[in-house]
């Protein structure tokens, strides 16, 4: 199959472009000259300022679209030159930071981690844009309830068939990396078949919950303090991100100058 070549003398540009491909794990090859392109390279991406002057038959300018995953996403589309999907399958492995995978006619196509649950639903809009499909069904694993039903809550007004999976089976191994985990994860959950949403979902955190929000708080400072329940359980209802009640406890525990 072929791969996409970056080529760019803009530097911030091609830092931007490298940090993304590696980050969502999709093979590239870097180009110090665009004289003799390899056969091997199907995309090459690029800045608006070079595109015209490279004599090459596909070429993207990675600043000409909204944003650099935005032109990831069309060039692997182009690599792939499917214009439609039978169908596609989206695995969520909902978390913190979650994990997606998204699955063309039995093909991985994409893998990657966004920031935080809000984060999920606009990634899935950018993704079909790109990969139309016949039939689309978005899975989501059944860990971590107050996060997987805000997640759902953000998707079910995109009208997708939403299940929940049971993602105590699709366990990776922990030598793996937080990222690469989370990620493969999604792709195990995205081929198995669960109980479908029919409505949104309550956001009613458990005390347990809460404790663990609060535990992760008080891993990101070092152990130096926890945010309190109230702003724990805010975060949890997506309210604020922890790091925001982080930087809030932070300013309370300053001292107060005379």
């Amino acid at each position: 199959m072929k791969t996409i070549g970056v080529y760019t003398t803009d530097f911030s540009l091609y830092h931007d472009i490298l940090q993304a491909l590696k980050r969502r794990h999709v093979p590239y090859v870097s180009l110090s000259s665009t004289r003799n392109i390899p056969s091997r390279i199907g995309v090459l991406l690029t800045s608006q300022k070079e595109e015209s002057g490279i004599k090459f038959h596909k070429t993207l300018a990675v600043d000409s679209l909204d944003s650099i995953d935005h032109a990831i996403d069309s060039a692997l589309q182009q690599l792939v030159g499917k214009e439609m999907y039978t169908r596609v399958l989206i695995g969520i492995d909902p978390g913190e930071r979650p994990g997606l995978a998204f699955l063309g006619d039995t093909i991985l196509l994409q893998k990657t981690q966004v920031e935080n649950p809000e984060k999920v639903a606009p990634m899935i809009q950018r993704f079909l844009k790109e990969h139309p499909a016949t039939e689309i069904i978005i899975r989501i694993g059944n860990g971590v309830p107050v996060t997987r039903n805000r997640i759902i809550n953000s998707l079910i007004p995109l009208k997708i068939p939403i299940e929940i999976v049971d993602e105590t089976k699709t366990t990776s191994s922990h030598q793996l990396r937080r990222l690469d985990r989370d990620s493969e994860a999604a792709a195990a959950i995205a081929l198995l078949s669960g109980g479908k949403v029919q409505t949104q979902l309550p956001l009613r955190p458990t005390e347990g919950a809460i404790r663990n929000m609060q535990r992760h708080s008080r891993q990101r400072t070092e152990g130096r303090f926890s945010i309190s329940k109230q702003s724990a359980l805010r975060v949890l209802q997506g309210k604020i991100t922890l790091k925001e009640a982080i930087e809030q406890e932070e300013k309370k525990r300053k001292p107060k100058r005379l």
